[in-house]
């Protein structure tokens, strides 16, 4: 019985509530400014009705008393209706707050507090941030493909050099070599000599080339090795001691991610080696959740950033920062006169 008394009882409550939400849910979407207009007719006719009636029971100066706290009552009302109603506001004040803070998932939540002019404004601004998420997935995919295209082009270029330019400067080294061996002309034979140095420094800077154009250890062995083979020709060309550390074993990457990671340490290892005059340089690639994080650190003089960029805009760290946005990443440079470089650039999986 107890049972069936609390149950009978939680129904009747649940049946009031939904009673009270029924007409309290339209009363509180009326617009501000009925509100206003109500609330003051209301209190004008309440205080008028108590005046009236003390008027004539009690003295002119209780009368006047009663009618001030009848209007501040009126006050502290038109203050609580004008905080309630513009509640509504706040939530569109922190969303718009998160999203330029970039968390671009943020939408204005609904609020039955909202009377239908606050409704529209959060409508729509949830219909405006849908379509810049839209806009930037079809900018993502669009730039995926510009990447690769790109970087299929720049594989295409350097295998031509590879396979027809650099085996065709080989060929004519060996001949030259055949023809000084053979001359009985010691001048043209010493000439010739000359020549085939001249085309072994060719053929060298073609290589060069075509391995800066398009590395092919990125697409045989992957992101990991491309970098430490990065930093080893970095270490073998100058007397910077290069690091390269990686916790990535079996994070699969996508080719447009290692692509454009791979081109922002290239660049910045070019940087670190023509510019800053350090002595050691540090190259690492990270996994972080749902990341990856490439950082590049040097110990050299450094520079200013904004200087930088202003005077060579368009090239370097402008073109790091583009490719890295392009994949909806984001690159942070900390460098300074004096205290080294640090590049970090963070792109999502």
């Amino acid at each position: 019985m107890a049972d069936e008394r609390n149950v009978a009882g939680s129904s009747s409550s649940g049946t009031g509530w939904a009673a009270a939400s029924a007409w309290l849910g339209p009363l509180l979407r009326v617009p501000l400014f009925a509100k206003l207009v109500g609330a003051n007719g209301l209190i004008v006719l309440v205080a008028l009705v108590v005046f009236w009636l003390a008027e004539r029971t009690l003295s002119p100066e209780s009368s006047l008393l009663i009618l001030a706290a009848a209007l501040m009552a009126g006050v502290v009302v038109n203050l609580l209706l004008v905080r309630v109603a513009l509640r509504p506001l706040e939530a569109l004040e922190v969303t718009a707050e998160r999203v330029w803070r970039g968390d671009l998932v943020a939408r204005v939540p609904s609020s039955p507090l909202a009377d239908a002019h606050m409704a529209r404004i959060g409508l729509v601004t949830n219909r405006l941030l849908d379509r810049l998420s839209a806009d930037r997935e079809r900018m993502r995919q669009l730039a995926s493909k510009v990447i690769s295209a790109q970087d299929q082009e720049r594989s295409r270029v350097a295998l031509e050099l590879h396979d027809s330019v650099a085996q065709t400067l080989a060929a004519l080294a060996l001949e030259l070599t055949a023809a000084a061996r053979d001359s009985r002309d010691p001048e043209l034979a010493e000439r010739l000599v000359r020549v085939r140095k001249l085309v072994g420094d060719v053929l060298e800077e073609v290589r060069a080339i075509s391995r800066s154009m398009h590395p092919r250890v990125l697409d045989d062995l992957g992101l990991p090795a491309a970098l430490a083979h990065l930093g080893r020709q970095a270490g073998e060309r100058t007397r910077m001691a290069v690091e390269v550390e990686s916790n990535v074993d079996s994070t699969p990457i996508s080719r447009v991610v290692a692509a454009t990671l791979y081109r922002v340490a290239q660049e910045a290892m070019a940087n670190a080696v023509r510019h800053s005059g350090g002595a050691s340089v540090r190259l690492a690639l990270l996994t972080t959740p749902g990341a990856l994080r490439l950082e590049v650190e040097d110990d050299g003089s450094g520079f200013d950033v904004p200087r930088a960029e202003a005077e060579r805009a368009g090239m370097g760290l402008f073109s790091m920062r583009e490719r890295v946005a392009l994949l909806d990443g984001r690159l942070q440079i900390d460098a300074a006169p004096g205290r080294g470089t640090r590049i970090v650039a963070t792109v999502p999986l």
